[in-house]
């Protein structure tokens, strides 16, 4: 097994991570397992797809939907998320981690939160139900972010 710093980087914005992705000919049939998403783009449009192109779909992702609709209109989401300068955020890992069935744990600095200390402090879970053994009997590992403030994201090794 190659060790993720083998693996190519995958930036939505100025999110910084790796999710195993395995596309099958359209975004309207991604499937997440092996192999490694090599744009970004593949991961805006596949939450831009769910998000704003199809209703059904949609209605599965009710906490993201919450999470936007906080900030902004669904409309105007829609149309900034279509853009390639588009920066990604909580909304997107929720979509991301149940769409790819992976789960992602976002940590803060330790000294952020208790001003001292040397290590880091989860602050968000997602998707942490595909931890448990699949189909095929493997435990997905989580993907681990660092978010250093302002929205952007590091992987955390």
């Amino acid at each position: 097994m190659k060790s993720p710093l083998e693996h190519e980087e995958i930036v939505i914005g100025n999110i910084l991570k790796r999710l195993p992705v395995r596309r099958y000919g359209t975004l309207k049939s991604l499937s997440c397992g092996q192999g490694y998403v090599k744009k970004s783009y593949d991961l805006r449009l596949a939450v831009k797809e769910v998000i704003c192109d199809n209703q059904t779909e949609r209605q599965k992702y009710e906490e993201a939907i919450i999470a936007i609709t906080v900030d902004e209109s669904l409309k105007r989401y829609c149309q900034r998320i279509r853009r390639p300068d588009f920066w990604g955020g909580e909304s997107e890992l929720l979509v991301l981690s149940r769409l790819c069935r992976q789960p992602i744990i976002i940590y803060i600095p330790e000294r952020e939160y208790r001003g001292r200390g040397n290590g880091f402090i989860p602050i968000a879970e997602y998707g942490l139900e595909f931890t448990k053994d699949s189909k095929e009997g493997k435990k997905r590992v989580p993907v681990r972010l660092l978010y250093s403030g302002k929205n952007h994201y590091d992987l955390l090794i």
